[in-house]
């Protein structure tokens, strides 16, 4: 390694000469790779298959000493800097062409407080990571669906899952931040240290820092719950999700409801006969009593003539698991998104004719409830706001064939415009996809969005962080 070309933050390429290398691999543990070297294509790969940026170089960071020395190197020097968690984010903004990178994956401690229900982890962690620690005490933190998907990305959008109609946003569970300001000071802000800051994060996206350790309330949830999936033929589709919507509408906040349309994969507890074939789904977590959450589930179970039905106690990691394999990294994805006041007949309707023209054995239409506990806190509490929303659906593109890009990406966008109608206005910021820009952030944000502007201004008035559905701070 004798030189390495990277970009600027004006756009320009410039070089990095040995004795710079040099300097930055002294002040940091962790590895620096290049292009052509062990690693690197497995640091720049990520999730959604879509996005093949190939970074100037890769800096493995062990710890927050190592993220600290590497934002004094890229801003001293200028340079453009883009930071991977799990690399799970549809835009796949972890990325960027020429930037230097930072990989927090291998930043995955864990530590668990029993007696106080509290979570301190690394950034580098994933869902899995998480739950794995936290499940052995019968806790958990309220995180997300797939258990690849990355803990900080999540946090920093808001955040929200299987527990969120029990507990809110994710955000609403963070008690603290550690994060690593432009500057290159190490700052732990919370509702009582840097507040301003501590409300930015929450929801804010990677604006304003690099996260190196989240801490969570945890909350008393499993090993075992009442969970799973159940699916009915597509021609059955308006029935069950007339029944869905009622029942949806009744559940307590420890049962979680969520629908979805898409053609069935060919999972062992599907019938052969159906695999490919347009069927309408509900996922069930229900962590309520377990003979409570049996009680509840026997109207699901008992409507109609289900093909295929999995819901049964089982372990909470599996429930947290149990999406994972229609999540595969590589494949190609593109979604759309609109949070809803409410799951109604005529967004029903709309989802049965726009399923039926789904042309991927692998897109698939969902919503999620979020009404619950979120709405019992003030729009303003945090800056994910949307304390109103009472779903969100969820256009989930996804297949193989490059060349089929544009059918693909059609369905999504043709199928957004006709169920946007029935959006709040508002649309949640990790669902955004890389075409999304200034207008639908500000629609994730609503009233919210000019005082993160301010927050932006005052903790990066040279918005050195911007590889995010970024916020432009004042001129």
């Amino acid at each position: 390694m004798t030189e390495i070309r990277v970009r600027t933050l004006d756009g320009n390429n410039v070089t990095l000469a040995q004795s710079d290398i040099d300097v930055l691999a002294a002040a940091t543990r962790g590895k620096i790779i290049v292009e052509g070297e062990d690693g690197y294509d497995a640091s720049r790969t990520i999730w959604n298959g879509m996005v093949d940026r190939r970074p100037g170089f890769v800096v493995r960071c062990i710890g927050a000493a190592d993220v600290v020395a590497c934002v004094n190197f890229a801003r001293q020097r200028g340079l453009e800097l883009c930071i991977r968690g799990g690399g799970h984010n549809i835009s796949g903004l972890a990325v960027a062409d020429g930037a230097m990178m930072l990989d927090m994956t291998h930043m995955k401690g864990v530590n668990v407080d029993v007696e106080n229900r509290i979570a301190h982890c690394q950034a580098g962690c994933t869902l899995g990571d998480v739950d794995r620690d936290t499940q052995l005490h019968g806790l958990a933190a309220v995180l997300g669906f797939v258990s690849n998907t990355g803990i900080t990305g999540l946090t920093l959008g808001g955040g929200f899952g299987y527990l969120t109609r029990r507990y809110g946003w994710t955000v609403d569970n963070v008690r603290s931040f550690e994060i690593v300001t432009a500057d290159g000071a190490v700052r732990r802000v919370s509702e009582s240290s840097e507040r301003d800051l501590f409300w930015g994060l929450c929801g804010g996206g990677g604006n304003f820092g690099v996260v190196t350790q989240i801490e969570y309330d945890l909350h008393p949830v499993g090993p075992e719950i009442y969970g799973g999936a159940i699916a009915w033929k597509f021609e059955d589709a308006a029935d069950v999700l007339e029944m869905y919507r009622k029942v949806n509408a009744a559940a307590p906040p420890e049962q979680m409801l969520v629908g979805a349309v898409r053609p069935a994969p060919p999972a062992p507890w599907l019938p052969k006969e159906v695999h490919g074939q347009l069927i309408a789904m509900i996922f069930v977590c229900d962590t309520g009593p377990i003979d409570e959450a049996e009680e509840r589930a026997a109207a699901l179970k008992s409507f109609g003539n289900p093909v295929g039905d999995v819901l049964m106690r089982r372990p909470y990691t599996s429930q947290q698991s149990l999406l994972d394999a229609t999540q595969p990294d590589g494949r190609r994805y593109y979604w759309k998104s609109e949070y809803m006041p409410g799951v109604e007949q005529g967004f029903i309707d709309e989802v049965i004719r726009q399923g039926a023209k789904i042309r991927s054995p692998h897109s698939a239409m969902l919503i999620f409830p979020l009404h619950g506990a979120l709405s019992n806190l003030p729009e303003d509490h945090s800056a994910v706001g949307n304390r109103k929303t009472g779903a969100v659906f969820n256009l989930a593109g996804a297949w193989d064939n490059p060349t089929e890009d544009d059918v693909h990406i059609g369905w999504a966008r043709e199928a957004h415009e006709a169920l946007a109608a029935y959006s709040t206005g508002g649309t949640y910021i990790n669902f955004l996809n890389e075409e999304e820009g200034d207008d639908r952030i500000q629609d994730a944000y609503g009233e919210n969005y000019a005082r993160l502007v301010d927050i932006k201004t005052k903790y990066d008035p040279d918005n050195f962080f911007r590889n995010n559905k970024n916020i432009t701070p004042k001129a």
